[in-house]
């Protein structure tokens, strides 16, 4: 079990920074308030699961898969940025506060097309996302065009800027590649 997490005020604080030169508004302020005590499990658990990944259909289904076997552990708790209070309008700032406190950053990666290629670019910019990241990659080459179900160009399924990103986390061995929903569950079984 961890120690005590952050205070209100601290939390506050942190999102005010996140800002620069502009400050939450009235309504933002009281959202984060009343979001504050959603995080407790992040604080309470021994290990939480920030899962990302791309909301379409069916990839959300892959991303509940992999937060439900997360969950099974013991101590822990795994969610989507979906999962904490909706009434948090700046997605920027929601991502920042979760993945400060998180344990482990857990991306499901399918393609290129939307999902969390902004937050991947956040990976490698902040080493202390970067240590906490593992993503799990679709791999295409022994799926026929017929065997998937999202609109992924299987010949070139990502931009450059993932694949150097795919990379550097193979090199620190925070890169599993899967194919099947099977391989999935086995990549989410490896992540710590």
């Amino acid at each position: 079990m961890k120690e005590t997490g952050p205070t209100r005020e601290e939390i506050i604080e942190r999102a005010e920074e996140y800002l620069h030169e502009t400050s939450l508004t009235p309504e933002e302020y009281e959202a984060l308030k009343q979001s504050i005590a959603e995080l407790s499990p992040i604080f309470t658990t021994e290990s939480a699961y920030f899962v990302l990944g791309s909301y379409g259909q069916p990839e959300i289904y892959r991303l509940q898969l992999v937060k439900d076997r997360l969950n099974r552990r013991a101590d822990a708790y795994a969610f989507l940025m979906v999962d904490i209070r909706s009434e948090w309008v700046n997605t920027y700032l929601k991502f920042r506060l979760l993945a400060d406190y998180t344990d482990y950053i857990v991306g499901v990666s399918e393609h290129d097309q939307g999902g969390f290629l902004v937050e991947q670019g956040y990976f490698t910019a902040l080493e202390k996302y970067f240590a906490k990241t593992y993503v799990l990659k679709r791999e295409y080459t022994d799926v026929g065009a017929e065997d998937v179900d999202t609109n992924v160009d299987i010949e070139n399924p990502y931009s450059g800027m993932q694949t150097a990103i795919f990379d550097m986390l193979a090199d620190a061995d925070r890169l599993y590649v899967w194919q099947s929903e099977d391989d999935l569950l086995e990549c989410a079984e490896a992540v710590p």
